[in-house]
C-alpha cells in the first residue's frame, strides 16, 4: 500500500467523525445557522489565504517534477475556492477583510506553515485539508442539500478537477517519500486540526 492511501486509510475514521459534527450536519441537511457558516467563510478564507502561502513555501522546495502541480493548486486556492468564499461572503453577509483568526484557525495553519519547512512532511501535513474536502465533497453529493448556497459548497469540493488536484498530491507524497512514522504523526494532527475547525468562534 502507497504511504497516501495508508493516510487516506488511517484518516476515514476522522472524515466520518466530521460527517458527525453539527457544522458538517448542518451544510448536509441545508439548513445550518446561517451566523455559524458566516464565521466558518470567514475563518476559512482567512485559513485559505495561509493555506496558498503553505502551498508557496513548499514550492520554493520542490523537484523540478511538482514545481508546476504546487503551482497549480496554490492558484486553484487563490482563485477558485477564494471566489466562492466571496460570493458565498456576500449572500450571508460575512466580513471576510475585517475578520481575525479564531484559535483553532491560527493554530491550524501555525501547524502548516511550520510543517512546510520540510518538503516532504509539508505535504503529508496539508492532505487531510486536501483529501479532507474532496472525500467530504464526494459524500455530501450522493444527497446534497435542496439549499442553493450549500448545494454550491457541496459542489465545489465534489467537483472532479478538485479531486484530481487531490491524487496529485496523494502521488507527490509518494514520490516525495518522507520518513512514514512522521508522516503519520502530521497527517493525524493536521486531521484532528479539520475536526476542530468547524467549531467556529461565535
Amino acid at each position: 500500500m502507497s504511504l497516501a492511501a495508508h493516510l487516506e486509510e488511517l484518516g476515514l475514521p476522522l472524515v466520518e467523525e466530521q460527517l458527525k459534527h453539527p457544522t458538517v450536519a448542518g451544510i448536509a441537511g441545508g439548513d445550518l445557522d446561517e451566523a455559524v457558516f458566516r464565521s466558518w467563510l470567514e475563518q476559512d478564507y482567512l485559513f485559505l489565504l495561509d493555506y496558498v502561502r503553505v502551498f508557496s513555501r513548499l514550492a520554493w522546495q520542490a523537484p523540478a517534477a511538482h514545481l508546476g502541480d504546487l503551482v497549480d493548486l496554490a492558484h486553484a486556492t487563490f482563485h477558485d475556492e477564494l471566489s466562492l468564499h466571496r460570493s458565498l461572503a456576500a449572500e450571508f453577509g460575512a466580513d471576510l477583510e475585517g475578520a481575525s483568526k479564531g484559535p483553532a484557525c491560527a493554530a491550524y495553519t501555525r501547524f502548516l506553515l511550520d510543517s512546510a519547512a520540510s518538503y516532504g512532511e509539508g505535504l503529508a501535513a496539508l492532505y487531510p485539508c486536501m483529501w479532507g474536502y474532496s472525500t467530504l465533497g464526494a459524500r455530501l453529493a450522493d444527497n446534497p442539500p435542496a439549499e442553493p448556497r450549500y448545494r454550491r459548497w457541496v459542489d465545489t469540493y465534489a467537483d472532479p478537477g478538485f479531486a484530481e488536484l487531490t491524487r496529485r498530491c496523494a502521488q507527490m507524497i509518494d514520490e516525495a517519500a518522507p520518513d512514514r512514522e512522521r508522516a503519520e504523526k502530521l497527517f493525524l494532527d493536521g486531521m484532528r486540526h479539520e475536526i476542530d475547525f468547524w467549531d467556529v468562534p461565535l
